[in-house]
């Protein structure tokens, strides 16, 4: 596993994407299609040239497939997302899941970069981790992602349309890039749509994509283990971001009608140990001025 990771890690420091071939079994990613197949025939297309007005798109899958968690807490992906996340946030959270159907006659996607959704400094630290997981054959033809080799470094040089690589992948399969990486939709010149599934992780103090705490209410992410609760939001960034009342939002989950809780610390280690030194330098000081 280790060696897969360095080896994978590798790949993304240095073009910005990489492929996983054969991630998954392919009759996992089979069965999480069907069960999306009612869903994507009610879904309108998009409304809006970014999204796709051939492209039909809808989130909140950990709710409409029991396939749809174990894509989220794929090993490999949480250890990727982890080994290039994990140094910039105390845990890092789920931006969104989306799955995503590009119809026959869908244009190219604009290439952007989906870290430009915060507007903090660039070229520094990553934002966010995407993966793609192929729910049918991924073809250039048919509308493949499309990366720019590189465009991930802080110099960004202009890139050409001629420069993409498209992403061409098998159900199983799973394509993992930078947020900085530019990227896009193919164009689909095929008959049939082309469907994938989106999974992204984030800096654990960032807002996510998707809504996680609307999408996912207390009433829904009970039911989930407590790993993918976390990785929703049901859990404190330290030091004390996204609290209630003071204390982890995973009470929420617990069904406790108490709403009288005392604040409580919730603190990184080095931010604990420098604390309890400032307080016990004050309480020394204390107990001089009272013994004198």
């Amino acid at each position: 596993m280790k060696d897969m990771l360095d080896l994978h890690a590798g790949a993304l420091a240095d073009r910005g994407y990489t492929i996983v071939r054969s991630a998954v079994a392919p009759a996992l990613a089979s069965a999480l299609s069907a069960d999306l197949d009612a869903r994507f025939a009610a879904t309108p297309f998009c409304d809006g040239h970014f999204y796709g007005r051939r492209t039909k798109r809808f989130g909140s899958l950990l709710t409409r497939s029991p396939h749809a968690a174990a894509f989220v807490l794929h090993r490999q992906a949480l250890g990727l997302a982890e080994r290039l996340l994990g140094p910039h946030c105390d845990r890092i959270a789920l931006n969104l899941t989306q799955a995503v159907e590009i119809h026959p006659g869908a244009l190219s996607q604009y290439p952007h970069r989906d870290e430009d959704m915060w507007g903090g400094a660039k070229g520094e630290t990553d934002y966010l981790i995407n993966i793609i997981w192929p729910l049918t054959p991924f073809t250039e033809a048919n509308g493949a992602t499309r990366l720019w080799p590189g465009s991930h470094h802080p110099s960004r040089a202009p890139v050409r349309d001629d420069e993409a690589t498209s992403a061409e992948m098998l159900p199983g399969d799973m394509l993992v890039f930078l947020g900085s990486t530019l990227h896009g939709g193919g164009e689909n010149r095929t008959p049939l749509p082309r469907r994938g599934l989106i999974v992204s992780y984030c800096l654990g103090w960032l807002k996510p994509f998707e809504n996680p705490w609307l999408v996912y209410p207390p009433d829904v992410a009970r039911h989930f283990p407590p790993e993918l609760a976390a990785l929703v939001g049901y859990v404190q960034h330290r030091p004390n971001l996204g609290n209630v009342e003071g204390q982890c939002p995973s009470l929420l989950l617990r069904g406790d009608p108490n709403d009288h809780r005392a604040a409580t610390d919730a603190l990184r280690p080095d931010q604990a140990e420098a604390l309890s030194a400032y307080v016990a330098e004050q309480e020394a000081a204390r107990a001089g001025l009272l013994g004198g």
